[in-house]
């Protein structure tokens, strides 16, 4: 019985590459695509980006941890340097919140778009382990890189709102100090 475990090694250990290789080509081909889109492209305020009643605007997540577990997931841009910063420092403009509201559409259409093309395991792995490897992909590589964005979109919404707002005020009080 361990012989037989020993000899099933090795073909557990290809099959781990050949999802590896799988994922890898499968992501950054979708990372790349989704960097060369243009971000005009991407309203936050139609279906699908817009944050749906029963998100309450991405409050339904908390139920989910996402505060606790959101900064721990890999990030793109922490690792290549001419991505879209994805932080927000103390002074942003409206201008950049924009900008991150709409990288988070991106980032969300491409992690959809891997979801739909984790599909190419039901053919490229062994039966049985295709079926498993999807759902792990799925599940685990993609679906909280979706809920995260869904989290973060309306609140940026929120402050790009602010944002414009104390822009307006500010622009007010400047027009009116130079009437007087």
């Amino acid at each position: 019985m361990f012989s037989r475990l020993l000899s099933q090694i090795p073909a557990f250990f290809g099959l781990v590459l050949r999802f590896g290789i799988i994922c890898l080509v499968m992501g950054l081909l979708c990372f790349l695509i989704g960097e060369m889109m243009p971000r005009k492209n991407f309203d936050y305020r139609v279906f699908p980006y817009a944050c749906h009643g029963w998100e309450r605007n991405g409050d339904i997540y908390l139920k989910l941890g996402i505060n606790r577990w959101k900064d721990k997931v890999p990030d793109m841009s922490r690792y290549i340097p001419h991505t879209f910063r994805k932080k927000i420092g103390v002074m942003r403009s409206p201008e950049h919140v924009e900008g991150l509201i709409r990288e988070t559409c991106v980032a969300e259409l491409v992690h959809v778009v891997l979801i739909l093309l984790s599909s190419m395991f039901l053919v490229l792995l062994p039966r049985g382990w295709n079926w498993i490897c999807m759902l792990l992909y799925d599940i685990f590589g993609n679906l909280p890189f979706i809920l995260i964005q869904r989290y973060n979109r309306p609140r940026l919404v929120i402050l790009l709102e602010r944002q414009r707002e104390l822009q307006a005020i500010q622009a007010a009080k400047k027009a009116a100090r130079a009437t007087c």
